[in-house]
């Protein structure tokens, strides 16, 4: 009896102990903001800004293309449980904006690429939409910088003093990456300063930087291209002597080996100069998953090819 009456005791206190644990943790928890974020450079300035202050999740992964990403029914979860939801705008993430709109109903849902000033963004030349990817142009990205800590200060206002000197840090850190890119790309000579990939990711980047860039795609690599476009990225290639084109990370190397083998066709060799990391940011834990080391990883790419 008495080993019975013992062995409750011991079952009850280990209950109450267990329950008192796990509402410790979830007090951790509920102390974090919840962010949602649809692509890694999103996230990465998050982390940046909130530290230990945020629970960033981000959807969309390493290799992942933002232009033809769908969530899926966990993603979706995802977002419900989010305490805000950041995502680029600008039309990237097309195929999620009816998403987008409607939790726009019951949370703080932004769009960071709204913050960065009209006269920064560049358009296309066809449809005049906006080019989404202005991650690419540092001094336009800085500006999501004070969109985010203006976010996170709504839900944690307490806060306040600690995002801002966080916000002001990251900013500092991204100006001296800005003037490294400059400095690296003017040591390419000015004929040799041409940047050609699978699609139109880096019109920022060679506005920025005084780089011509050419993409075998458009903005979005959800438009086709065909042979006729293959033949005319070639001659080019041909007349200009141009002799290293680029791959991305999140998009198939097939059309650019296509590029390079119709160069080969007409005798002029042009090597793959390298990966290069455009709609999505390498492997977490990497230099190259964090939004300043994937664009030192880009520079440093071009520069090594292109000299």
């Amino acid at each position: 009896m008495k080993k019975w009456l013992v062995s409750l005791a011991i079952i009850t206190v280990m209950c109450f102990l267990t329950a008192c644990g796990n509402n410790q943790v979830n007090g951790n928890r509920k102390e974090k903001i919840q962010v949602t974020t649809t692509t890694g450079q999103v996230a990465d300035v998050v982390k940046n800004i909130g530290k230990d202050k945020v629970e960033v999740v981000s959807l969309m992964g390493p290799g992942v293309d933002p232009h033809l990403y769908q969530a899926s029914q966990g993603d979706i979860q995802k977002l419900n449980q989010a305490d805000l939801i950041l995502y680029n705008g600008l039309h990237l993430e097309g195929k999620m904006n009816e998403i987008f709109e409607k939790m726009s109903k019951n949370k703080q849902t932004v769009a960071v690429g709204d913050s960065i000033p009209e006269k920064m963004l560049l358009r296309t030349k066809d449809s005049n939409a906006h080019d989404p990817h202005v991650w690419f142009d540092i001094k336009a990205w800085i500006h999501t910088i004070d969109s985010v800590e203006q976010e996170l200060t709504k839900l944690s206002p307490e806060n306040e003093s600690f995002f801002k000197e966080n916000a002001l840090a990251y900013e500092q850190e991204l100006k001296e990456l800005d003037q490294y890119a400059k400095e690296q790309i003017e040591t390419i000579s000015e004929e040799s300063r041409v940047l050609v990939t699978a699609h139109d990711a880096f019109s920022y980047f060679g506005h920025a930087y005084g780089i011509e860039v050419m993409g075998l795609q458009g903005l979005s690599t959800d438009s086709e291209y065909g042979l006729k476009d293959v033949q005319s990225l070639v001659d080019t290639l041909v007349d200009r002597n141009i002799k290293a084109v680029f791959i991305e990370s999140s998009i198939s190397e097939k059309s650019i080996q296509a590029v390079v083998e119709g160069a080969k066709k007409q005798n002029h060799e042009v090597v793959i100069g390298g990966e290069l990391f455009s709609d999505a940011m390498g492997d977490e834990g990497t230099e190259e998953g964090t939004y300043a080391g994937m664009f030192k990883h880009n520079v440093d790419t071009i520069v090594s090819a292109l000299k």
